[in-house]
C-alpha cells in the first residue's frame, strides 16, 4: 500500500511541470520583442506555443501616445492556428507597443506586451 501512495505521488508531482506549459505563451514575432527596424512593418505577427481559438485571441498596436495603430482586427492563421497577425496604418518612426491577449484550444488565457521601434 506504501508503494502505491509513492507512485501516485511521484506521478502527480510529475505531471504538475507539464500542467504549468499548457498555456499559449509568446514564442517568437515580428517584429521581434524589443527589436528596432529601420522601416516601418506593414503588420506585425506572433507566433504561440499553443493553438489559438480565434473567437478569443487579440493583438492590438499602439504608438507612444497609446493610440492604436492596428488596421483591423487580428487574424489567426487558418494554415497554422499557433500564428496571429494584425495589419497596421502607416507608422512614423518611433516606439510602437504590441499588446496580445489570447485563449489557446486548451481554455487557458494569457495575455502580455512588448515594444518595438521603428528607426535609426
Amino acid at each position: 500500500m506504501r508503494y502505491l501512495s509513492f507512485i501516485v505521488a511521484a506521478a502527480a508531482t510529475l505531471a504538475l511541470p507539464a500542467a504549468a506549459f499548457a498555456h499559449a505563451h509568446l514564442n517568437h514575432a515580428d517584429p521581434a520583442v524589443g527589436s528596432t527596424v529601420p522601416t516601418a512593418p506593414k503588420e506585425v505577427t506572433l507566433w504561440f506555443t499553443q493553438k489559438l481559438e480565434p473567437k478569443f485571441s487579440t493583438v492590438e498596436v499602439h504608438n507612444a501616445k497609446d493610440a492604436p495603430v492596428q488596421s483591423g482586427a487580428a487574424t489567426v492563421d487558418a494554415a497554422d492556428s499557433t500564428k496571429m497577425t494584425v495589419k497596421l496604418k502607416p507608422l512614423p518612426p518611433g516606439t510602437y507597443k504590441v499588446i496580445w491577449r489570447v485563449l489557446s484550444v486548451d481554455t487557458h488565457r494569457t495575455n502580455g506586451s512588448f515594444t518595438f521601434r521603428v528607426g535609426p
